[in-house]
């Protein structure tokens, strides 16, 4: 079997993780309209916030420089840094060890969109954007399913199995279909429905552009749910950066010979030339 080419892998700019605060130091470093807005999303997270000269600050392994003048800040966020802290500079992105994105809250569920320090005004008008689109019942969605883990676990005691199962509900128009408002026993009665088995063996998927954001919807399904993706070396790397981030990705020229366990995707890459498929 081919192995996946590192070189060509779609790469993060940053890896997205969520820290859980709550009584922990962190540092704050400065003073005014920057500097609060600051300290209120810390506390709301539940940490611990104290000044640089803090002696808790030596526990610190985050700090948010909040400076107006660069004169000012420079100085602390080396200082910070020496120490081994991990340094977010406000509005000084080449200096951020770490970027705070714009936050939707759908508690326990939080999606935070990050342009990598590029556009806080696009991080917001995104977030105001997707906003508008999730019900307020997705944080009971969450709590429930949370709720109906030992009981998902005991329908489908494989992990590949359980994943597809749910993967399966949570799809468009599915019976925990995100998008739309639930009740607090839509689990529930999921469970307790005729499943229907979730896709598996090896698909065959023909891309006809290079554009990810022509991908159908089941086509973006597809590549959201395979488990691998072996895929044609034409295939462009926009449409391959909307698979799984964990799944494996292969190259090769021919798709292969049997499927594993779960689902396989065989990506093929055919462009169209005067209304017909580049490729046969």
């Amino acid at each position: 079997m081919p192995r996946p080419d590192s070189d060509t892998a779609p790469r993060l700019h940053s890896l997205p993780v969520l820290l859980r605060l709550t009584g922990r130091p962190v540092i704050l470093a400065g003073d005014g309209p920057a500097a609060d807005a600051k300290r209120r999303l810390l506390e709301r997270a539940g940490a611990m916030v104290v000044a640089p000269d803090d002696p808790a600050a030596t526990d610190a392994a985050l700090a948010i420089v909040a400076m107006e003048e660069e004169a000012d800040a420079l100085p602390v966020i080396a200082a910070l840094k020496a120490r081994g802290v991990l340094v977010n500079a406000t509005d000084r992105p080449a200096y951020c060890d770490f970027t705070l994105p714009a936050i939707i809250d759908r508690h326990p569920v939080l999606i935070a969109i990050g342009t990598g320090g590029a556009s806080a005004g696009l991080a917001k008008a995104l977030r105001q954007r997707l906003e508008a689109m999730l019900p307020a019942s997705l944080g009971k969605l969450a709590d429930s399913l949370e709720a109906a883990r030992s009981a998902i676990r005991t329908r489908w005691p494989d992990a590949a199995d359980r994943r597809r199962a749910i993967d399966a509900a949570l799809d468009p128009e599915g019976p925990l279909d995100p998008l739309r408002a639930h009740d607090g026993d839509a689990v529930a009665r999921w469970l307790t429905a005729v499943a229907t088995d979730a896709r598996t063996g090896l698909v065959t998927l023909i891309i006809d552009h290079n554009d990810p954001d022509m991908l159908r919807l089941w086509q973006a399904r597809l590549l959201g749910q395979a488990d691998r993706v072996f895929h044609h070396p034409d295939v462009p790397k926009a449409v391959l950066e909307r698979a799984r981030a964990d799944a494996e990705q292969i190259i090769t020229p021919q798709p292969p010979a049997a499927a594993g366990d779960g689902l396989d995707l065989w990506l093929d890459y055919a462009p169209l030339a005067n209304g017909r498929s580049g490729r046969t």
